[in-house]
This record gives structure tokens, sequence and C-alpha cells, in this order.
């Protein structure tokens, strides 16, 4: 898409923020305008690159006044890439990383351009942590405002469930201090209601002591992948709010491209009581590998990146489910002919806090006890790309009759309908619309799983 701009207005632009301003000319451009997922290939007009709210301001207000469509960009970490416009205006917050940690007050106070290994070094230090992404290169500020799923969720629910206070600057190009006194309903939607309302420049968030946890990767062979999921499901039914395991149909990660069924498995409690609660997983069947032991909290959300590298293209499709054998068998058979060594088909389990907070407590709907099945298809090669598109789609609606309702917003691809934004927010959809219509009547933010006012 091409865009004139009006290059004295630039230059102003240029001249009134603290960051730079960037061009399709500019060196930086093509790096800056990438995103994680490969697939995403778009141009942006310009691209503002922000260090302060006042830039966020100024850039805001730049982008309306020439009528062009707003993107935001965090982390860059949505599989669905909507932090790129074509021929707008990209808003970067990437180098926006201030961290702060107060141990007395427990609270940590985070810029939007930081990314969760950030994060939990900097609350590791005071022997604190928060629920992050379980990959270590996902920025906070897409995930919190998303719902933010993670290790910890069990023990003190979702990043979201654990947000304090907000910067944010509206569609008016306001900057607000939203929290549950001063915004009530913003705040609410801001917690679960993805990047709506406004572009967010400072997370505060609840953390809560942490230093070493019990964790790693439990691997089997992929011929034992039916009964080890079927011995999964039933031995976290009613599972310590400490434990928290995922389940995997997925590759060995030496470069063999060999199947194995997995179990990631994460304690939080004292180390007798880990072995106790972990000695049956560690124990089930006959193990290829069995790597778990005690580590820090921040080196257990870097467990999993190698599998997702930047850059790498992606498809993701993702519901809620149950785990009933049927769709066990359904997704161990769909596995067998999976078309990348990178793919996986991923078991998130929901239980404990998370399951506790009430449906319309936040933005987030989704509370009870289940999984959340997500394929995170991830290949490298352009030629394959209709092919693992294919294979994901399928296996997606091979599984669908034994789905619940529930859609993750964060795992929602670029192609997905209403009906799957209308599932990721659930009953909170019409209470969502009228705080959209209060805050953002005119849809200035709407590159995102998007509210219609």
């Amino acid at each position: 898409m091409s865009t004139t701009l009006d290059q004295a207005a630039v230059t102003d632009l240029a001249g009134r923020v603290s960051g730079s301003v960037l061009g399709a000319d500019h060196a930086d451009y093509d790096a800056t305008r990438a995103v994680h997922n490969g697939l995403i290939d778009r141009k942006p007009a310009l691209i503002v690159r922000c260090r302060t709210a006042d830039d966020v301001v100024a850039a805001l207000a730049f982008a309306r006044g020439a009528g062009l469509e707003v993107s935001i960009r965090g982390g860059g970490h949505n599989v669905a890439g909507r932090a790129v416009t074509n021929g707008g205006v990209m808003i970067d917050l990437a180098e926006m990383k201030a961290i702060t940690v107060d141990p007395n007050q427990a609270t940590a106070t985070a810029g939007p351009g930081v990314v969760w290994a950030e994060l939990n070094d900097a609350a590791a230090e005071h022997g604190l942590a928060v629920t992050g992404g379980a990959i270590s290169t996902t920025g906070i500020a897409g995930f919190t405002l998303g719902g933010g799923l993670g290790w910890l969720m069990g023990k003190h629910g979702l990043a979201a469930d654990n947000l304090l206070a907000v910067e944010l600057v509206t569609a008016g190009g306001e900057v607000l201090q939203v929290d549950a006194d001063s915004n009530p309903d913003l705040f609410w939607a801001l917690r679960g209601g993805g990047g709506n309302f406004g572009i967010a420049t400072s997370f505060t968030y609840r953390v809560h002591p942490l230093k070493m946890i019990t964790g790693g990767l439990i691997a089997h062979p992929i011929d034992a992948a039916p009964d080890l999921l079927r011995f999964y499901r039933d031995a976290v039914a009613d599972c310590s709010d400490d434990l928290t395991v995922f389940a995997a149909l997925t590759h060995a990660p030496d470069g063999s491209g060999a199947k194995i069924a997995a179990m990631a498995v994460f304690h939080v409690g004292a180390p007798d009581e880990a072995e106790r609660d972990l000695e049956p997983f560690k124990a089930w069947g006959s193990p290829l590998v069995v790597e778990v032991g005690p580590m820090p909290y921040p080196v257990m959300n870097t467990l999993l990146d190698e599998g997702y590298p930047t850059g790498s293209l992606s498809y993701w499709l993702s519901s809620f489910t149950g785990l009933p054998d049927e769709l066990i068998d359904i997704a161990v058979g769909q596995f067998a002919s999976v078309p990348s060594p990178m793919t996986a088909i991923l078991f998130e389990h929901f239980h404990g806090a998370v399951t506790r907070v009430p449906v319309t407590e936040t933005a987030v709907p989704h509370r009870e006890e289940g999984w959340n099945m997500l394929i995170p298809s991830t290949w490298t090669d352009p030629a394959d790309t209709d092919a693992n598109i294919a294979w994901t789609r399928e296996t997606f609606a091979a599984m669908k009759p034994h789905f619940g309702t529930g859609r993750w917003l964060n795992y929602l691809g670029d192609d997905q309908k209403e009906d799957a934004i209308r599932a990721a927010y659930g009953p909170n959809y019409d209470r969502l619309v009228k705080v959209k219509r209060q805050y953002d009547p005119d849809n200035v933010f709407h590159l995102n799983h998007n509210i219609v006012p």
C-alpha cells in the first residue's frame, strides 16, 4: 500500500519525539517492521519509535491528523501480526524498557517494550515473580492485555489477575492512570480485552515471593502418546495449586525430527513436596528423558524458547477442551502426518487460582478447569506454508466436536473471524463493547482482535 506523507509534518513530528521516526528508506526500517511471525510482511508508511508516553501522544496525533491507520508494536510476538499496519503509522514501543521493582510494596512496574525474560530477571533479583510467558522472548504488553497464561497461573492466576495499574494513552490523546479506583470499567476491560482501548505505556503488577522452583521436561516415545495423555489427564485432576503440568505431542529437540510425547512439569512448593507431587510423572512408563530438578523461576520460562525462533513462519489454532479419550485419539492420529518437525499439539492445564476468579471479575472469561489445546504450527521454508496451514486447519476441524466454547485471545491467528473473537471474550463481550464505545468510539485501535464499537 502506497501512502503519501506530508514531509513537513513528518519533520515536525521527528523534532517533537525523543525517539526516532523511520520512513521506508531508513536503514532500520525493515528490521523494525519485522515481528516474530515471519509470515507477516506488512509495510507501514511510517514507524515512530517511542521512548515516553509523550512520544506516543505525538505519534498518535500525527496519525489521526493524517487520517492514517494505527498499529501498536510492543514485543511483536503476537502470532496474528496485528502490530504492523500496511500504509499506516506503526507506533513502536520496543525502546520503552524501564523496570522498577518495589520489594516493600511487592510490585513491579515495567514499560511496554519489556519482554518477560527482562521482567523475570529484574523481579528475581528481589526473590519475586509474577505469571509471565512460557516463552521468555514474549513481550509483556500484549501478553498481559490478552490475559497472560503461564506456569504460575495455578498458584497466582493470570498476568491480568495480578495487574494493579496501567498508564494508558487514549484515542483522544489523554494520558490516564488506570486502576480499580480511578477508572474501574476501563481497568476491568484492560485485563483481558486486548489492545482495544488505548496504548498502554506502563504496567504495574503484584509480585510474589519466589526464588527456586522444581521443573523440567519428561519425554516418552511417540508410541506411548495415547496412554501418556490419558495418564496425564487423570494425574492432574485435583492437583495442588503448586503443581502445573502441560503435555504435548512434539519433536525431539536434538534436531532428529523424531516425534515424542512429552510433559513439562513445574512446582513452586518446598523440595520435598515437589518430589512427592512429581514422582508419579517421573515414574510413569518408560521415559526417554527425565530432566527435572531445581532451577530459578526465570530459567523455567526459557526451556521452550528454542522451539519458537524469531522469524520462523507460524500459524496457530486453539480451543478449550476437557481432553476426552476421543480427542486424544484424534490428536495422536493427526500428529502422525504433521508436516513440520517444529510443530506440536500442546495441552495447557487450567486449574487452581486461575479458575477461582469469577467469570465477570476481569474481561478474561475462561475460568473453568480444563485444558487449552494449542496447535502452534511452525516452519521455516515459505514453500511449505500451504501444507502446514492445511494440516493445522484439518487437525483443528477433526478435534472440533470435542471442544468447549472458549478461545484464548492471544492465540487467535490473523484469519480468525468474529465468531472466534466473541468466543475469546465470551459472556463479557457486551460489556466490553460499552467500554469501547466510551474510550474509542471511532475504533482507532482496530488492529487487534477487534471489539467493534
